[in-house]
This record gives structure tokens, C-alpha cells and sequence, in this order.
């Protein structure tokens, strides 16, 4: 492995994050929180020290092969959640390494799964950080390094694949750079739009800033500790219609962009994902109906709630733990099923579920009629043989972690449906789960081994499980 190119491209990342921690600065000395400002100046100059002597001098090969990209990705948001913790940790906000760790792993993976019992006891440049941490996670960072600096020229597709959520990541334009600039492009111009919208919604620009983060990051940190519930109807109405904005392919809104209206509505997999929010809220209006009344009330619940569960952003308007048993399990298929491939969102990807089902159609068709030649079609093109191997290959991968995970936290001895909801939630990225670890709890119940294996989930979730499990293969380290 190229040791440099590794240590380089970690560099990279330092450096940006360097530049991140400048706006919670700001923050921090627009709210005359000054001691904790000047802490988030301390670590950015500490990141940006560090990123200067990782990045001194260069690195002898540019060419990065997949084995660096995903060691590089994997290496990088370690790296990046480490020093992002710090500021929680030396502000005293919370003191605790591994606690800090666990909520700046859980920011910029986008899981949204709290430790903090007492969000608002936290400073605003805290608040900022730990919301902003969503929006950096979101997209990518590497994403957003790749669309500022022309690094590795076409071999950084493999940062691009290493990172970027979904079955196969492709390029937009021909050019890797580019796409990365589009992709940041749609995705800052929805932040944007939320944010005006919740302004002329009445909200502060503080907390039109940190839910839009949220919510376009599908991250889910809220800055009050009832989450959204303590919103008006209209700005919890505009949260839900972001969040699944959020959770569409960006393909889509690229093909929007060059004027291609048809072609972004023949996506396959937006028209299953749009399908599946609406039969899980008529479902869930029917089941849930008693419990608010009237029409009105039930819809906005049901649309929020199934909306942040499968775009795994992982907001609460209402406690879901008191749902009838039919909505709570709907809503913990839908954590597994997650967003779309090429989304800001988590879980298994509906791409991936849509392969799936065909595969099994097509394996049903081959048994009543074994000499039938049966190719699978997504948005009519057969998909390649490697797609559909790797589809499997995710799915029964994704498994084996969630048993293994679900068997080492059984340790600390909570109910099961706990322990079960805790990994679907930080596997998937979405933050809540249920019982005592639901939308009203947190994940402080966990002992200090189970928050590492739930950190572990939650890197594992956000770069789809291979670049954090290459990190233990042996050959991955050996130098040429």
C-alpha cells in the first residue's frame, strides 16, 4: 500500500476540517461565547498544523488504486470524527472521549443517535458544530474535497466510490472533478432554498441553519430536546418535505438540471421510493388514527414520521413508542430499507431492495422453466452481472454485521427490542429506535464497549460496510 498517498490525501481532509471549525467560531463570537470560540480556533489550528505536515512534500505516486481509495476513505472520517470531537471534549460539554467520539461519529455519519440527555445545555457553538457535522457528512467530505482540488486526476473515482452511497456510483459528466461540483452545486441549493423557507417561516436563522442541516444531511440532530415537535405544523410541514426531497437520487435533480423532466421521473427507483412513503403512511393513518383524531393531525404525523425513518434523518414530532404495534413495525422495515442510491440517506438503499426482488422473480421464473434466459432490467437496462454479485454479496454481508453487533451489546442486558432498534438505527444511519432508545430516550444506556460497536455500525452504515471492514484485512497494510 502507498503509505504516503494515504497520509496525504488524510492531510487533505485536516485541512478542510480546519476550515469547518471556523464557522462555529463565528457563531460562538456572534452569541459572546467566547471561551468556547476560542477553543474551536485552538483545534482548527491544531488540524491545520497537522494537515500541513501530513500534506508537506507531496506524495511520490498520485496514482490511486481502489485499495488506497477505500482505505483512505475509511482512514479519513476516523481521522476527521476524532478531531471533531475534541472541541465537545475541551469545552466540557461533554467531557467523555469516548461520548464526544460517539456524537461526532454519529454528526457526520448522519445518524443523528444522541448520547446528550439535555441538548439545550449545550453553547450555540456547539449546537452549530454538532447540526453542521451533518451537512459535511451528508454529501461527503471527500466529495467536497474532490470538487475544490484537482488531486489524483481520474483515479480519484475510487475516493468517489469508496464514499458515495448506493450499488454503483457512476459519473455525471465525464469528468470526476465535475460531478463532484454538480453534486455540491444541487446540494447547497437545496440547503439554501430550506433555509430561506424556514426564514420566511418566521424561524431565527440559528435554527433555520442547524434543522436545515439536519435535514438535508438526513442527519437528524435537533437543537431542542422534544426534537420538532415544539415547531409550528408549517415549519414541520417543510422539514418533511426536504427530508424527502433528501432522500431522492440526485441523478434525478441532475436530469432536472439539463432540462430532461422525462427522464428524471422515469427513475425506477425514485417512482419505488415515492410508492413505498405512500403506502407506509396509509397504513399507518389508518392504524394510528385514534390517537390524534382528526385527519389532519394523523397525515402530518404519519408523512413526518415515515419520511425521517426512511430517509434515515431521524427526526420526532410525536413519540412513536406509544404507536400501535403494525406502525411501529412498518417503520422498522423502513429503516432497513432506507433512501435512494445517490442520496444523502442511509439503510440498505431501495436500489438495492429493488434488485433484490427482481432477482428472486427472475430465480422463481428459472425454476418453473429452467432453459429461460432472464435478464434483470432497472430503468430498461439489463443490470451487469457485477452489480447483482455485489447486491448479494452487501446484503448477506450487512447481515452478518447486524447479528454480530446485536450478540456483543446483549452484554448490557437491555430488553431486545432495545438492543435490535439500537443496531437498525446506527447500521442504517437513522438515530432513534424504540423502547429505550426511542425518539424521546438517547443512547447514553449503552456501556462503553457497546458505543464502540455502535460507532463502528455507524461508520459501517455511512460507507457502505466494505472500506471499514478492509481496514482488518491484513494484505490491505502491506507496503510496495
Amino acid at each position: 500500500m502507498n503509505h504516503r498517498l494515504v497520509l496525504y490525501i488524510c492531510g487533505c481532509i485536516l485541512k478542510f476540517e480546519s476550515a469547518f471549525l471556523l464557522l462555529p467560531s463565528i457563531t460562538g463570537i456572534f452569541y459572546h461565547e467566547f471561551r468556547e470560540a476560542l477553543i474551536y480556533v485552538a483545534i482548527s489550528l491544531l488540524c491545520l498544523i497537522l494537515g500541513y505536515l501530513c500534506t508537506l512534500g507531496g506524495s511520490k505516486s498520485n496514482q490511486l488504486y481502489p485499495k488506497e481509495g477505500f482505505i483512505s476513505v475509511s482512514l479519513g472520517w476516523i481521522v476527521m470524527s476524532f478531531f471533531g470531537a475534541l472541541p465537545f471534549m475541551f469545552t466540557g460539554e461533554i467531557p467523555s472521549l469516548t461520548d464526544a467520539l460517539f456524537e461526532t461519529i454519529s454528526g457526520f455519519t448522519t445518524t443523528g443517535a444522541s448520547i446528550l440527555t439535555d441538548v439545550e445545555a449545550l453553547s450555540h457553538t456547539s449546537l452549530f458544530w454538532r447540526s453542521f457535522t451533518h451537512w459535511i457528512g451528508g454529501m461527503g467530505v471527500f466529495v467536497f474535497v474532490m470538487a475544490i482540488l484537482p488531486m489524483m486526476g481520474g483515479s480519484t473515482m475510487n475516493l468517489m466510490k469508496a464514499e458515495s452511497p448506493g450499488p454503483s456510483v457512476g459519473k455525471l459528466v465525464p469528468k470526476v472533478k465535475d460531478t463532484a461540483k454538480i453534486l455540491y452545486i444541487i446540494y447547497i441549493f437545496i440547503t439554501v432554498t430550506q433555509i430561506i423557507i424556514l426564514l420566511l417561516c418566521k424561524l431565527p436563522l440559528f435554527d433555520s441553519m442547524t434543522l436545515t442541516f439536519g435535514t438535508v444531511g438526513t442527519g437528524g440532530f435537533g437543537i431542542k430536546n422534544d426534537s420538532i415537535a415544539g415547531y409550528s405544523s408549517t415549519v414541520q410541514n417543510v422539514i418533511t418535505l426536504f427530508m424527502i426531497l433528501s432522500g431522492i437520487n440526485y441523478s434525478a435533480y441532475f436530469c432536472l438540471l439539463c432540462k430532461q423532466v422525462k427522464e428524471a421521473f422515469s427513475i425506477e427507483e425514485v417512482r419505488v421510493y415515492l410508492l413505498i412513503i405512500l403506502s407506509a403512511v396509509t397504513i399507518i393513518c389508518f392504524n394510528t388514527f385514534s390517537l390524534y383524531g382528526t385527519i389532519e393531525a394523523t397525515a402530518k404525523h404519519a408523512f413526518f414520521q415515515v419520511g425521517s425513518i426512511i430517509t434515515t434523518t431521524g427526526f420526532a414530532t410525536t413519540d412513536f413508542n406509544n404507536w400501535p404495534l403494525l406502525s411501529k413495525t412498518i417503520l422498522v422495515m423502513l429503516m432497513f430499507i432506507g433512501a435512494c442510491a445517490g442520496s444523502t440517506g442511509g439503510g440498505i438503499k431501495v436500489s438495492r431492495i429493488t434488485i433484490l426482488f427482481k432477482t428472486i422473480k427472475k430465480e422463481l421464473h428459472i425454476l418453473m422453466h429452467p432453459r429461460l434466459v432472464k435478464k434483470i432490467k432497472v430503468d430498461g437496462h439489463a443490470v451487469p452481472h457485477e452489480v447483482i454479485r455485489s447486491t448479494n454479496v452487501f446484503i448477506a454481508v450487512y447481515f452478518i454485521i447486524f447479528f454480530i453487533s446485536l450478540l456483543l451489546i446483549s452484554v448490557d442486558n437491555l430488553d431486545f427490542t432495545s438492543s435490535f432498534t439500537a443496531v437498525a438505527a446506527t447500521l442504517n444511519n437513522i438515530g432513534p429506535g424504540l423502547d429505550s432508545v426511542g425518539p424521546t430516550s438517547n443512547f447514553s444506556c449503552f456501556s462503553m464497549f457497546s458505543k464502540y460497536v455502535l460507532m463502528f455500525n455507524m461508520l459501517a452504515g455511512r460507507l457502505e460496510i466494505f472500506p471499514m471492514l478492509i481496514l482488518f484485512h491484513p494484505a490491505c497494510w502491506k507496503k510496495y
